[in-house]
């Protein structure tokens, strides 16, 4: 069902190579059918948006179609009922916390000429969130995008996800919606969606940003449009590691296995341990819990084919395991999570403890579920308020100031070449008196 693996004689080396998720070559025939679909709604807009929405999504709509109503909001509030709905707010509020304490900020220094330098945050205009249909309905990544958006300060947060059979948006997603403050909605999805939402067509306004996970061809669309728009990052299949030692409990270990693996085929999920005690127990548990799991063949197909239980020399062994794989969640479920955090230099976010599963991360803990796969954790960082925002460098110089700095800038335009460069502040300084 799930891979044994030993460090002692596979060797770390072999362990990561063995887990990893080596860059695959992209199946050339769906990168053309992207390119096409992104040029023809660039060259045709509305029309071709909703050839591909009636083609894909196997929903005829028009124009005046596409985006939300008012009334639909109500209505899924109804729909989804007050019991979701307070949930949803308890998820908002702690999710707008924790990404208002993480918010870059405006700043100044003063050096000892009495010139000023610092940063100014602008929020951009406009952006647009893309929230995944298909399998699930994902109202908590409605939340993890839209929210740090608003806290941010970004006026246009706009919305589009698949539309379903009847050409409605799942209720619950309306309602995350109206709760974290979007302005518009849109019933589009797949690559078509984000060339509109890149390039505009007669009915939706091109954005600055689109963040927000994808199946495959959102993925390559985004990386298509990227330098015309901003895009967050290239999410992956899901992953979560567990770092546990002979003091966890096993049920723990295997639920939190299961409830990553029930997310895709392609999602991974590794047990990292040096207590042959725990991954047997575990391996127990995990046949006992897959079978009375709804999604089972899902989860199933994940263990088999992305999953493993290692055996590891010690503790710190696995955390370097898990620092060379890099993943999206880390848990750290020993008798000192604090201690071992030290050691820790590369994922998405890491859950300390044993009363910290990685679920309420996806939900309710507040910092973001939007995270780096892939081993990408090595060079980059959740979804926050940072990506949101533009920082602009404000520099003020003293004519004290520039007097010093003068001779470094005649000599380094010197060097590059550049005599006007260095005359530009020369001039400044030859004008005697002028104290402005």
């Amino acid at each position: 069902m799930i891979r044994l693996l030993e460090t002692s004689t596979d060797g770390v080396v072999g362990v990561i190579r063995a887990l990893e998720r080596p860059p695959g070559a992209v199946d050339p025939e769906i990168a053309r059918r992207v390119t096409e679909i992104v040029t023809a709604v660039r060259e045709r807009g509305d029309a071709a948006l909703l050839d591909f929405t009636e083609r894909f999504d196997r929903v005829a709509l028009s124009s005046s179609q596409l985006a939300v109503r008012a009334e639909e909001y109500a209505a899924a509030d109804r729909a989804v009922g007050e019991a979701t709905l307070r949930s949803l707010r308890y998820a908002a509020e702690r999710i707008e916390r924790f990404h208002r304490e993480c918010a870059p900020r405006s700043w100044r220094m003063k050096d000892h000429n009495g010139s000023r330098l610092g940063q100014e945050v602008r929020p951009l205009d406009r952006v647009a969130v893309y929230v995944p249909g298909g399998r699930a309905a994902y109202p908590s990544t409605v939340l993890m995008t839209v929210v740090p958006a608003r806290v941010a300060g970004v006026r246009e947060v706009v919305l589009v996800s698949p539309p379903g059979p009847n050409g409605s948006l799942n209720p619950a997603v309306l309602a995350a919606a109206r709760i974290a403050g979007v302005t518009e909605a849109y019933r589009i999805g797949g690559a078509q969606a984000v060339a509109a939402l890149a390039y505009g067509t007669e009915t939706i306004r091109r954005v600055d940003k689109i963040v927000g996970p994808g199946n495959i061809y959102v993925a390559l669309a985004k990386a298509q449009v990227f330098g015309d728009v901003g895009i967050d990052m290239m999410a992956g299949p899901s992953e979560v590691l567990v770092v546990a030692d002979d003091s966890a409990d096993a049920a723990f270990v295997a639920a939190d296995l299961l409830a990553q693996a029930e997310h895709d085929p392609m999602a991974r999920a590794v047990l990292l341990t040096p207590s042959r005690a725990l991954r047997d127990a575990v391996s127990t548990e995990l046949a006992r819990r897959l079978g009375a799991l709804p999604r089972r063949e899902i989860a199933g197909a994940a263990l088999a084919s992305h999953g493993a239980l290692v055996l590891t020399a010690s503790v710190e062994e696995a955390v370097e395991l898990a620092n060379g794989l890099a993943p999206e969640h880390l848990e750290l479920q020993v008798r000192d999570p604090e201690a071992l955090l030290e050691r820790v230099r590369h994922a998405g976010a890491v859950f300390l403890g044993r009363h910290t599963p990685e679920v309420v991360g996806d939900y309710v803990a507040g910092p973001n579920h939007v995270l780096p796969t892939g081993g990408t954790a090595r060079f980059s960082s959740a979804l926050s308020t940072e990506d949101f925002v533009t920082r602009l460098s404000v520099i003020e110089y003293s004519r004290e100031g520039l007097a010093e700095a003068g001779p470094h800038v005649a000599e380094l335009s010197r060097v590059e070449g550049l005599d006007g460069h260095g005359a530009a502040a020369a001039v400044r300084l030859a004008r005697p008196g002028d104290e402005r």
